[in-house]
């Protein structure tokens, strides 16, 4: 079903936005009141001061030995300001060959401290602006076959020509895996010295530890059988619990929408089963898990299905209408939601629908389909979203996010990566460098 050929952002007001939602009877629940928003949450011993959190976006911008960078600090800063309840930092390598480039955080001995400073100043500025200190999370990440380093668990054509990886690229060794559970659990220790409140041990859009999730081809302890795939993400999460006692939360893809055998979340007919990734949510449950950011897709493979956008640059014309990548994500949500009652779930994919996001994302929450309600590229774009909503009784649209994913084009080409449009002063150069190089 396509909602017409535009592809494009194409509502006014929420009534008309309504109107297609019931038209095309899409799954997407809204509320005109945003008192649900506002509410205070529970979690592990903790309260979040609102139902607002911050996804983990990369700005590119560290120091070349992996700590926060000046624009890393003033982009956490302006979160902090913002007001969302929890901020969920983004990708930080757990060791070097973990680094997705030379400019993705690292956090390490020798970056502790830098860690700790932003940490501490960020808290320091809710207590001053006499608000709840935000939730802090912590992303550990493994770049695996998009990073510099080209480290694989499975071979797949498709796959290896799309990430540049060659055909005689060594598959991570089992002993090599099992090495990279004590990196994880000496980084959750870092994080629990520099201040977070938990860490995510992230499993999604295809990097390492996600990519093991579809490794049914795969043939050794790691491979193969559900328990074997899912073995390292449970062993991780099991040793970061018993060895550091800090909280452990995980953004999981839920379907990667890929080919079976490679994908997870898929059945052998090419169907979407989401049998094992619910299965693994609640394994996860069972081992104190309460935190779960839901996603899917990849933004390298198919980014319509983790991002949807208006594909206003230059090369990216998402395949659907994107407000039924909205539906899809949030149907996702609810899935794990509703069948884990005693998990937060953070939902995503709301930033498509621009200052209209919030009456949706309160709709979320008033039917239970999500405890938060999680923005990405609106956080880039609009730092202090969150305040609007709370305070200003909703979004300005003179500022929020118009989703062009000009600044995915800065990533993939290893810029400090922002808003281009929001806030051009710093990312509008980078991004004319790129048309510039791109045109000669």
């Amino acid at each position: 079903m396509l909602l017409d050929d535009n592809k494009r952002f194409r509502y006014s007001t929420m009534d008309e936005l309504i109107a297609d939602i019931e038209k095309f009877n899409l799954d997407i629940p809204f509320s005109h009141d945003l008192a649900p928003l506002r509410e205070k949450i529970e979690l592990n011993g903790k309260t979040i001061g609102n139902r607002l959190a911050i996804h983990p976006m990369e700005g590119c911008d560290s120091t070349p030995d992996g700590a926060p960078g000046e624009l890393t600090t003033r982009r956490y800063m302006r979160y902090t300001k913002g007001k969302a309840g929890l901020i969920w930092f983004e990708a930080t390598a757990i060791n070097e060959k973990g680094r997705a480039n030379d400019q993705q955080l690292f956090l390490n001995e020798r970056t502790v401290g830098d860690f700790s400073l932003l940490i501490n100043r960020m808290r320091e500025e809710a207590d001053e602006g006499g608000t709840p200190s935000p939730y802090l999370v912590l992303q550990l990440s493994h770049a695996g076959r998009f990073g510099d380093h080209k480290i694989i668990a499975i071979h797949d054509e498709k796959l290896d020509k799309l990430a540049k990886v060659e055909p005689s690229c060594p598959v991570i060794s089992d002993r090599e895996l099992g090495e990279l559970e004590s990196a994880y659990v000496n980084v959750a220790r870092l994080a629990k010295q520099a201040g977070f409140d938990a860490v995510d041990v992230k499993s999604c859009h295809r990097y390492l530890l996600s990519e093991l999730l579809g490794a049914r081809e795969r043939e050794d302890k790691f491979g193969g059988s559900y328990e074997n795939r899912t073995r390292l993400i449970k062993e991780v999460v099991t040793k970061i619990k018993r060895e550091v006692g800090i909280e452990v939360a995980i953004r999981l893809n839920i379907s990667d929408f890929l080919e079976y055998p490679i994908g997870w979340g898929v059945n052998e007919k090419g169907e979407v089963d989401l049998s094992e990734p619910l299965k693994l949510v609640g394994e996860l449950r069972d081992m104190g898990v309460r935190l779960i950011n839901v996603t899917a897709g990849s933004p390298y493979i198919n980014a319509y299905i983790s991002r949807p956008a208006d594909g206003e640059a230059r090369k990216y014309t998402p395949p659907e209408y994107p407000l039924l990548g909205v539906e899809r994500l949030i149907k996702l949500s609810r899935e794990v939601q509703e069948n884990f009652k005693d998990i937060t779930v953070v939902a995503t994919g709301l930033s498509w629908l621009r200052e209209f996001a919030p009456y949706v994302a309160s709709g979320m929450v008033e039917k239970g389909y999500a405890k938060i309600a999680g923005f990405g590229r609106m956080a880039f774009a609009y730092p202090d979203f969150a305040k609007d909503i709370l305070h200003n009784k909703g979004m300005d649209k003179r500022k929020v996010c118009i989703t062009c994913i000009r600044c995915a084009e800065l990533k993939a080409h290893r810029k400090i990566t922002g808003c281009v449009i929001r806030d051009s002063e710093i990312y509008l150069k980078p991004y004319r460098d790129i048309e510039k190089r791109e045109g000669e």
